[in-house]
């Protein structure tokens, strides 16, 4: 049995015994807008909940456009194409482009280019996030949690902000998109940490799917109003990269109904949790880094059994990475229960400590083993991971251990597949 992963930019096919109970999980497949610009277009001028666009921006306001950055794979130069479009009677020196960055490292000049097109990258005003830098940030309110809101002062200071990006599921926001383009995307890096604190993280509610009684999404919903967004353009990828849905229009409204379009392609019911489940991190640009691969392995946490064995395919073309600390906590415990203890200390706060806390958790609950062409096997170790160079031969380890008879499950997609045990809907909270 032929089986393809999402693995950096070309896949990674993996051939698997025909005489194992096998179950493929992805998203419920759509077909691609036949025409995504002119949908983008139409959206801008019949939003929801709003005026259209045009009618919302003065000639002379100042415009902030907050983009994603390279570490998802938002189309954002068509986006952005169908925005400027709108905006033709702003000034190109009054509109400036935000790169929510987060806690992420700086986007290369390259890779700005590729991702909003040569065009559009020469011809704007740039500004990233510098997370760390709490002089480029502006006090905005307290959140209900009692977390001090800093965001990047140059935002607040347009008339006009607007947030784009793509709604997908993530590991403990629910979706991404929406408020996430400020809070974490330009907040400062304090405001990030409170949020991402592991008393958040290990709430039932913060996790894939989830917004109603979440707190982390009600925490960076509460702080995006505080910047009161003008307007959002949101939308959903299939697995190919291909728009299927856009919402734009009024912030909340257009990024709730969003939501719903997403959920409803990536819920896939299972009878019972599996043995041995494969994933992938949804490959390029998801698939950059070990930490960034947190996401593929807590899916198919959701789908293996206490004592199974996840096998996780991710390319980290950036390594694990060397920049920021998920490797550093890594390396400071001895292992995951070491770990969980040592983000459980009375106000510890540690940047990239909710990748660590995550990972520490899996790792307690199946063994987990790691593909990836760019990482050597004492990196693999030093992460508490199990190098595998093989899946086909990791596959036959396990069938040895688990017997023939072992369930085996696939999410050729990784985290965009939200696994959930049917048996327990009723009490679900999805």
């Amino acid at each position: 049995m032929k089986v393809r992963l999402a693995y950096g930019m070309k896949g990674l096919e993996v051939n698997l015994p025909e005489n194992v109970h096998t179950t493929v999980l992805e998203p419920r497949h759509v077909a691609s807008l036949a025409d995504p610009w002119t949908v983008l277009r139409d959206a801008l001028r019949r939003p929801i909940g709003t005026r259209p666009l045009r009618d919302l921006v003065r000639p002379r306001a100042r415009v902030g456009i907050v983009v994603s950055d390279m570490t998802r794979p938002a189309p954002n130069k068509l986006i952005l194409s169908a925005l400027l479009g709108e905006l033709d009677h702003v000034q190109p020196e009054q509109i400036t482009l935000f790169v929510a960055t987060g806690t992420h490292r700086p986007t290369t000049s390259a890779e700005l280019s590729a991702m909003l097109g040569a065009q559009i990258a020469a011809g704007y005003r740039i500004v990233q996030n510098d997370a760390a830098d709490r002089s480029k940030h502006t006090y905005v309110g307290t959140s209900s949690l009692a977390n001090d809101v800093w965001v990047l002062s140059e935002f607040m200071q347009c008339d006009v902000r607007i947030l784009t990006g793509l709604i997908e599921p993530h590991l403990f926001a629910g979706f991404s998109g929406g408020g996430k383009s400020v809070m974490p995307g330009l907040a400062a890096a304090e405001t990030i940490l409170r949020n991402h604190q592991p008393r958040l993280i290990e709430h039932p509610c913060a996790h894939y799917g989830i917004t109603a009684g979440n707190p982390i999404w009600e925490e960076i919903r509460e702080a995006a109003a505080m910047t009161k967004p003008s307007f959002l353009v949101n939308v959903a990828l299939n697995r190919e990269r291909e728009i299927t849905g856009v919402f734009a229009g009024a912030w909340q409204e257009a990024h709730d109904r969003g939501c719903s379009f997403v959920r409803d392609l990536a819920l896939a019911p299972i009878p019972e949790p599996f043995d041995i489940v494969i994933t992938s991190n949804a490959g390029y640009p998801l698939d950059l880094s070990l930490a960034q691969s947190v996401k593929g392995m807590s899916t198919a946490a959701l789908a293996v059994r206490t004592g199974g064995s996840i096998i996780v395919a991710a390319e980290c073309s950036d390594g694990l990475p060397d920049h920021g600390d998920h490797a550093r906590l890594l390396r400071a415990a001895k292992d995951a229960r070491t770990m969980l203890a040592m983000l459980g200390r009375p106000g510890y706060l540690h940047m990239d400590m909710w990748g660590a806390q995550i990972q520490a958790s899996i790792c307690l609950r199946a063994d987990v083993y790691f593909h990836s062409h760019n990482l050597s096997d004492d990196q693999i170790r030093g992460a508490w991971l199990k190098p595998c160079r093989s899946i086909e031969a990791t596959m036959q380890t396990l069938l040895h251990q688990y017997g023939q008879d072992a369930r085996v499950c696939v999410l050729p997609a990784g985290p965009w597949t939200i696994p959930h045990v049917e048996a327990r809907q009723s009490q679900s909270v999805f």
